[in-house]
């Protein structure tokens, strides 16, 4: 079959490698894809919708995959499901699990999902009256899409109600921020799961820990996102139980019944206080850097995943992962995350270590190709270094070795992804 990849980072690079090695598919096409993925398939300069699913009918593709977000919010695959065109990805009704805060937490609430005490409001009387109300630190997050930069864990309760009325004022995140969700701050350890869907049945991938902040041991500014690993050893089979129960199973019949069925990848942030999964918030697509972790562990077809939960045919699919871990250190641009830097030209060394060619790879992102035909690094995050191993401790050492073997102008990175597991 013949692929379409919506999307240009390093999610969208991941998913392409993995169909690379899926003798089921011919040719791969991102839209517009990044400066390495041309090395994978074709890039395609198209971001209209409708002209997306003219160019999907006019190459005969099989299967359109959409990466982030945006998009997805935004309707594409109601566009492509209106011309009968297989697509995975919820439509834009079930994306806003992801587009509205306040819609996802509402749902929660409606369909007696654990989730965080809050309130939603477009009020600041009624947001410091709330804010008034709850111990430090508190979370204040603004309704819309903002990159992932939209939620703030303030420690006072001044420092809550200022983040409350810069959103609500627009200075903050603009149009996104003028409604706002406040709720108690919860104190546990965050865990990343996906669940393919089909909108009735679903596959769970192994548990994933991303790292927010900039730098070591959770400190400095939240980006979106440092580096993962999967699976993480914190997941038990008790909270899996639990999360298929009490999370999962209603979610996707409360969807249903709201006539907004969900197909695509329900990302669940979870925090596990005492033992308890409670969901922290919904998104719609797979994480980044999580995903550069879980594409290297799927043992089955890339294909067959994909394709089965588009069509609405997972009962008949058989999944299956590698029993492995994978450790991902991104390397960041000099002013991520708070300016852009200028290009700087990436070399990487010849690898001669047998180990690591065959048990460890880059995911690119945020990378142009020059008209000399190297690699420039354009992006706040630019690349993903991935390790695979029979343990956590030696998937990360890979995927450091193969840190060392990448260098560009003012790189940045953290050395102790994975900690927490180790």
């Amino acid at each position: 079959m013949d692929v379409l990849i919506i999307g240009s980072g390093g999610r969208e690079y991941s998913i392409g490698l993995a169909l690379t090695r899926d003798e089921n598919v011919e040719k791969i096409y991102f839209a517009p894809g990044n400066g390495a993925t041309d090395a994978l398939g074709e890039n395609v300069a198209l971001s209209d919708f409708s002209a997306l699913a003219d160019f999907v009918v006019s190459r005969g593709i099989n299967l359109t995959i959409v990466g982030p977000e945006g998009p997805l919010v935004e309707g594409v695959v109601d566009v492509f499901e209106a011309r009968g065109l297989n697509i995975f990805g919820p439509t834009a009704g079930a994306a806003q699990l992801e587009g509205s805060k306040i819609f996802m937490k509402n749902f929660l609430a409606r369909h007696g999902v654990p989730t965080a005490k809050y309130v939603e409001t477009d009020s600041l009387e009624v947001a410091y009256s709330f804010i008034n109300s709850l111990e430090v630190p508190i979370v204040v997050k603004a309704d819309g899409l903002c990159g992932g930069k939209g939620v703030i864990i303030a420690q006072s309760h001044d420092e809550a109600k200022k983040a409350a009325g810069e959103m609500l004022s627009g200075n903050a995140f603009g149009k996104a921020g003028t409604s706002i969700v406040i709720e108690e701050f919860l104190d546990g350890y965050e865990l990343s799961v996906f669940a393919v869907c089909d909108g009735k049945d679903y596959v769970v991938l192994p548990a994933a820990q991303d790292h927010k902040r900039l730098l070591n041991n959770d400190e400095g500014p939240n980006t979106g996102g440092m580096g993962a690993y999967a699976p993480t050893p914190l997941v038990n089979d008790a909270i899996y139980a639990k999360l298929d129960e009490r999370v999962i199973k209603p979610t996707l019949k409360g969807m249903q019944e709201e006539g907004n069925p969900f197909k695509g990848v329900l990302f669940i942030g979870v925090m596990v206080v005492k033992g308890e999964p409670i969901i922290l918030e919904y998104n719609v697509r797979f994480g980044d850097p999580e995903c550069e972790e879980l594409m290297p562990l799927l043992k089955s077809p890339a294909s067959e995943l994909f394709y089965k939960a588009a069509t609405g045919d997972l009962k008949n699919a058989s999944i299956t992962f590698h029993d492995k871990y994978a450790v991902g250190v991104v390397m960041a641009s000099k002013g991520y995350p708070y300016k852009n830097s200028p290009p700087a030209e990436i070399i990487v060394d010849e690898i001669y270590h047998e180990d690591l060619k065959h048990n460890a790879h880059i995911a690119y992102a945020g990378v142009t190709r020059g008209e000399d035909g190297k690699l420039y690094a354009t992006g706040g995050r630019v690349l993903v270094c991935v390790g695979v191993g029979e343990s956590i401790k030696e998937a990360q050492k890979r995927a450091y070795m193969l840190v060392g073997q990448v260098h560009f102008v003012g790189k940045q990175c953290r050395t102790d992804i994975a900690y927490q597991a180790l």
